[in-house]
């Protein structure tokens, strides 16, 4: 969801593991010159939706860490694309979300009179989905970056441990 922290917690984990990472929404800016929140405008949401897909096809062609756009989930034929990654989702309890975002114009989505009926209502048409192509869950909210990335780091050792460490000839 918007204010999660997949930037910031992507960020750490790729430097952790010494690998890239991409955020699809500053790939969305870069296409477009401009933010993301305002190719949305622009685009209306359908059409965003689809360039976000390609997007993040592209994307997933590549190796590293990559955030994904709160909304990148609603389409369909992204959450196939993602079946075959590993997928964390950062969990943000609403308060929370509230606190991050207050004062933040540049997500029209929430750019409303009332961003907490908007951010709920988001969250419950995309909870379901969040959880459809998820492997994990980290509950972020108050929780240290370094505390979540520590988190993260030590499922994908436990469960995923050839992902974290290259092939050798």
């Amino acid at each position: 969801m918007p204010g999660s922290g997949k930037t910031t917690i992507g960020q750490r984990v790729a430097h952790a593991l010494g690998t890239s990472f991409t955020d699809t929404d500053q790939l969305i800016a870069a296409r477009y010159n401009m933010p993301c929140g305002k190719v949305l405008e622009s685009l209306g949401e359908p059409e965003f939706r689809r360039v976000e897909h390609e997007v993040v096809a592209e994307a997933l062609q590549g190796s590293g860490v990559l955030a994904l756009g709160g909304g990148a989930v609603v389409t369909p034929e992204t959450r196939e694309l993602l079946a075959n990654h590993v997928v964390v989702r950062l969990d943000l309890p609403v308060d929370d979300a509230m606190k991050r975002l207050a004062g933040n114009r540049s997500r029209p989505l929430l750019n409303v009179p009332d961003p907490r009926a908007a951010y709920e209502k988001l969250l419950a048409q995309r909870g379901p989905l969040y959880e459809e192509v998820a492997n994990y869950t980290i509950r972020s909210g108050s929780k240290p970056s370094h505390r979540v990335v520590t988190e993260l780091l030590t499922f994908m050792e436990d469960v995923y441990p050839d992902q974290l460490r290259p092939e050798r000839p």
